[in-house]
């Protein structure tokens, strides 16, 4: 039976200082390379569509931030059903079915065509959204959004990470994430344009899918499936954990087993892989309830200037781009001295930010609640809350994957990602349910509001910055090959994963639960 990695043929290559190397054996006969060579617009092309189409699949949770009250009001939802919607609604689904899409995608080397297939449905899934009168249908419709975005974000990470060299890789990936700012960016000037002609929110759900789709199409005919690159750790490391074996007496399905197994066994054994994942978490359950809840919290904060949600996205949108960007170029610049540059960005960083956020929620307060010169605080603050919290993205998401084992770095990824939507899922619920006897538009409904960010916040960075710091010696082991060898995992490493499953678990079933018997 053929291996299912996709390789070819191989000269010199190019080493990272820049000099031109013979492969070694290892490489040669598990068919990785050690450097692209993937033509300059290729590449630009390449980049460009999957940007695209990550900025229009995360298009939908903009809509329901930024045109909140539009669609409580139509859709005549109360606090804890708009919590299930940007909640465990998409996150459960997202979680269960980012495993299988993207190990199918690696096991058949076809990662443009699953890319393609789920680009089309949340395509399909948003225009459905945008039709939708009832909670129900809406319900079905980001259900079914979750499905086609499971696989987007492991699935486009994976492919630059073959498009370009590993040295360049941190700024590729940033150049895909800057996506979610240019999103916010967009939606806050939509939604500006919206209240001033009466347009309703529907109509951005559904010339978004129509866009999509048009994008899936056009990724399938100009995207070409690169050769897989080697990892930034010895292939020897890889031995016996997550390398693809040949035998002819094995059916596919065996294969297929065995090669998802042997991922599992290698994550388990990886040190630093758990920690980042739960550090990742925290964070992003931060930037989740951000991003959810703060454009409307501050639009009541000060109603007297209606021009704010267009305000607070341009900021989002260039500084938090430009904060990306940096984070990658530096990341590529300080390659050689170290790699851990990104654990340093997020943990410091997201700590420094927590001070500003908090200013930004209380900026009126601060100012004796004068809204003129509270809101000249606010975009300060927010200012630099965004420059200095999000230069991690792109960085931190191209050394998990030049962690992992090249020939199922889509399936790592999906892992990491979907344990993190699990954790971070729980924001939007917990806040939904808080507020859920609270009117939406009464005072109250603002002070839990804005108790709800400064506690959340704050206290995700401080959690994530810690862990972050912490696995700084832990990547360094990993990177050095060091994973944890031997036969079965000890008592007290699977009691720890054990542990940590029973506790997602559960509180994603109690949330979830919680949050649908309060709906009404």
């Amino acid at each position: 039976m053929e291996k299912h990695q996709v390789g070819g043929p191989l000269g010199a290559e190019e080493s990272l200082d820049g000099r031109h190397v013979e492969p070694t054996t290892q490489e040669t006969s598990t068919k990785f390379i050690s450097r692209p060579e993937v033509p300059t617009w290729r590449i630009t092309l390449s980049l460009a569509l999957l940007f695209l189409n990550y900025f229009l699949a995360q298009y939908d949770k903009f809509v329901l931030s930024y045109f909140q009250k539009e669609v409580v009001t139509s859709l005549n939802l109360s606090s804890s059903a708009y919590g299930i919607l940007s909640g465990y609604a998409t996150g459960i689904v997202y979680a269960l079915l980012a495993l299988p899409a993207a190990y199918v995608a690696d096991y058949t080397a076809a990662r443009v065509w699953v890319l393609t297939i789920a680009a089309t449905w949340w395509s399909l899934c948003a225009v459905f959204q945008g039709l939708s009168h009832y909670f129900w249908q809406i319900l079905l419709a980001r259900i079914g959004m979750g499905v086609g975005q499971a696989p987007v974000e492991a699935l486009s990470v994976s492919l630059i990470s073959d498009l370009m060299g590993k040295r360049y890789v941190f700024f590729g990936e940033s150049v895909l994430y800057v996506g979610v700012y240019i999103g916010e960016a967009v939606s806050g000037q939509i939604a500006v344009a919206f209240a001033r002609t009466n347009t309703p929110w529907n109509t951005a759900l559904i010339a978004i899918g129509i866009v999509g789709i048009v994008v899936a199409i056009f990724i399938r005919i100009l995207i070409r499936e690169p050769w897989r690159q080697t990892s930034l750790i010895n292939p020897d490391a890889f031995s016996s954990y997550g390398e693809h074996h040949d035998s002819a007496t094995k059916s596919k399905v065996s294969h297929a087993y065995h090669d998802a197994k042997s991922t599992f066994n290698y994550v388990f054994r990886m040190r630093s892989f758990w920690l980042l994942t739960l550090s990742a978490s925290f964070r992003q359950l931060s930037g989740n309830v951000f991003g959810y809840y703060m454009p409307t919290y501050l639009s009541d904060l000060y109603p007297s200037h209606p021009d704010i949600l267009s305000k607070y996205g341009i900021i989002v949108g260039v500084v938090g781009s430009v904060a990306v960007l940096l984070g990658g170029l530096l990341t590529s610049a300080f390659w050689h001295r170290t790699k851990t540059l990104p654990l340093y960005l997020v943990g410091i960083g997201g700590m420094v930010s927590s001070v500003f956020v908090l200013l930004m929620l209380f900026s009126r307060a601060v100012q004796g609640g004068n809204q003129d010169s509270g809101i000249k605080v606010l975009y300060g603050t927010m200012s630099l809350a965004y420059l200095t919290a999000e230069l991690w993205l792109g960085a931190i998401n191209s050394l998990i994957v030049l962690l992992l084992p090249p020939q199922y770095k889509t399936f790592g990824l999906s892992i990491w990602a979907a344990t993190q939507v699990l954790v971070y899922s729980a924001g939007p619920e917990i806040i939904g349910l808080a507020l859920r006897n609270t009117d939406r538009d009464s005072q109250a409904y603002i002070r839990g509001t804005r108790i709800a960010l400064a506690v959340i916040i704050p206290v995700g960075y401080w959690l994530a910055g810690i862990g972050f710091l912490l696995s700084i010696p832990l990547v360094k082991r990993d990177l050095a090959g060091e994973v944890v060898r031997g036969g079965k995992l000890n008592m007290g490493r699977k009691f720890g994963f054990v542990i940590f499953g029973a506790i997602v678990a559960t509180m994603v079933v109690i949330l979830f639960v919680v949050s649908i018997v309060y709906r009404a």
